[in-house]
């Protein structure tokens, strides 16, 4: 009989952080393809205004930005320059503190990105 928990392995470590559950290295160091891979989703980066779990706190997110992480890490670094503040970027989400919707979206615009405005 096979365990419920056969195919568990481990997805987090004190030392690494987050852990690949393909090749079982850091999410940093991973050399297979599933955290490489890309979704294209519609072609549309969507950028909405968020309080949500941050003690009242708004956030500017970027969501649907078709780039390789190195590359989305580099725009999150730009909008987060532009906008003179804070952030990250976490599971292909850009995350900048404060409410710049309207900057990040002319920036985005002026690189050649197709914008929408998502929530209120």
């Amino acid at each position: 009989m096979k365990s419920a928990f056969a195919n568990a392995g481990l997805v987090y470590s004190t030392e690494a952080g987050r852990m690949c559950p393909t090749c079982r290295q850091p999410k940093a160091n991973c050399t297979c393809k599933s955290s490489q891979a890309v979704s294209k989703g519609d072609g549309v980066v969507r950028v909405s205004r968020e309080t949500k779990g941050r003690a009242g706190k708004g956030v500017t997110l970027v969501k649907g930005v078709a780039l390789e992480p190195a590359a989305l890490n580099e725009l999150g670094k730009q909008l987060k320059t532009g906008c003179g503040s804070g952030g990250t970027v976490k599971d292909g989400v850009i995350e900048v503190q404060g409410d710049h919707v309207e900057r990040i979206m002319q920036t985005l615009k002026d690189k050649g990105f197709v914008v929408k405005r998502a929530g209120g």
